[in-house]
């Protein structure tokens, strides 16, 4: 219910899912595990939140000398620009500024921005905050966000699940570090996917991983449909939904992406495995249109297989780039030139989806898999 909550919010352009501090917490936190001064020295820009109550521009302005930044820049959106529209009310944060204007407030985003101590204390957190207007509406594909992005060192936010593609153009085009939340769905798309294959970027510390008992929690405003078995309401009344798939994904380096996984070889797995539909066998099945075999769950990748594999996407927050090399992904057509086979209306009414996908026969009838990322062990230089 939680997959079809997050389809709706994207049919509906209903973006509003915002993200816990601890969780923030805790992955900024395996990035400082890594390389203690990633953040240091350099401009971060939070866009696409709304910087009064937005758990980013908490975090962020409260650690700003703990982190050793340079600057922090954080944006907001418009309330009369947004597909949902809702009643709109100040903060007393605006009210309290000489320059608030309650109409422009509606039509124009804001900024923050926090990079020098303002209240004369000797520190420089986030009550050194300083707001003004946009000139726009703040939407980050306008000439003004642009600006602040080719600005910034690093970009950290939760954007809008219905232009996740748009937005990690967006960051590629000004080859810029990030760290934003995204769906695993993700991973199959023509835009990113590449950009996994190639190392340009990977999932982040947390990624579509249950944490006592929870996927990743979402706050979302009072509005929100409460509908779905991964859906409730705290005490003081507040709404929250927890997405399965949701994570992270990067281009900052952490630990977690360098750790090989610990497989067994293609013997211990048919006698050891967990899953029933690979312990007792005697060898992997063979795709029908691929040179490839079939990993049904990547902990039982042999580790002893030279051959190509294919694995299901969820094997991308598990890859280590000193481990496996991929290869391309059965969603492509031939594009990865791995296929072997292409089936037409003769061989089976089925042709179009076995075409899309790999092909494995059960029980004598040809059926296709989900979609599989195709990897190699990786090859000896």
């Amino acid at each position: 219910m939680a997959n079809t909550n997050l389809a709706n919010a994207k049919t509906a352009k209903n973006d509003e899912f915002y993200t816990q501090y601890n969780d923030i917490q805790k992955e900024i936190n395996a990035y400082l595990d890594y390389d203690p001064n990633v953040f240091r020295g350099k401009t971060v820009l939070l866009p696409c939140d709304d910087p009064e109550w937005s758990n980013f521009t908490k975090f962020f302005a409260q650690n700003f000398e703990l982190l050793g930044l340079k600057k922090l820049i954080s944006t907001s959106y418009a309330p009369e620009s947004k597909k949902y529209k809702i009643p709109y009310e100040p903060t007393l944060f605006e009210t309290q500024q000489p320059y608030f204007d309650n109409d422009k407030s509606k039509t124009h985003g804001k900024i923050f921005v926090l990079d020098r101590d303002v209240t004369g204390d000797n520190r420089i957190n986030i009550e050194d905050l300083q707001w003004q207007y946009l000139e726009g509406d703040g939407d980050f594909r306008s000439r003004e966000i642009r600006k602040l992005r080719d600005e910034a060192d690093i970009i950290v936010t939760n954007p809008p699940f219905s232009l996740f593609r748009e937005f990690v153009a967006w960051i590629m085009e000004a080859s810029k570090k990030f760290l934003i939340i995204g769906n695993i769905n993700a991973v199959s798309y023509k835009e990113i996917f590449p950009l996994l294959m190639g190392n340009k970027i990977w999932t982040g510390n947390r990624f579509n991983e249950r944490v006592n008992g929870k996927n990743m929690t979402f706050f979302v405003p009072d509005y929100y449909e409460m509908k779905g078995t991964e859906l409730y309401v705290d005490d003081n009344g507040n709404k929250f939904i927890s997405v399965a798939g949701t994570g992270w994904f990067t281009n900052l380096e952490h630990g977690r992406r360098h750790a090989p996984l610990k497989l067994m070889t293609m013997a211990e797995n048919f006698k050891h495995s967990k899953h029933k539909e690979v312990r007792g066998r005697k060898e992997y099945v063979h795709y029908e249109n691929y040179d490839a075999i079939e990993v049904p769950f990547a902990d039982a990748i042999p580790r002893d297989y030279e051959g190509i594999m294919g694995v299901p996407i969820s094997f991308i927050s598990k890859y280590c780039p000193e481990q496996f090399e991929i290869l391309g992904i059965t969603d492509r057509g031939n594009q990865y030139g791995i296929k072997t086979k292409e089936y037409t209306p003769q061989d089976t009414p089925l042709y179009g989806d076995l075409n899309r996908r790999a092909a494995i026969l059960v029980d004598g009838q040809l059926k296709s898999t989900y979609a599989r990322i195709l990897i190699r062990k990786k090859q000896s230089q």
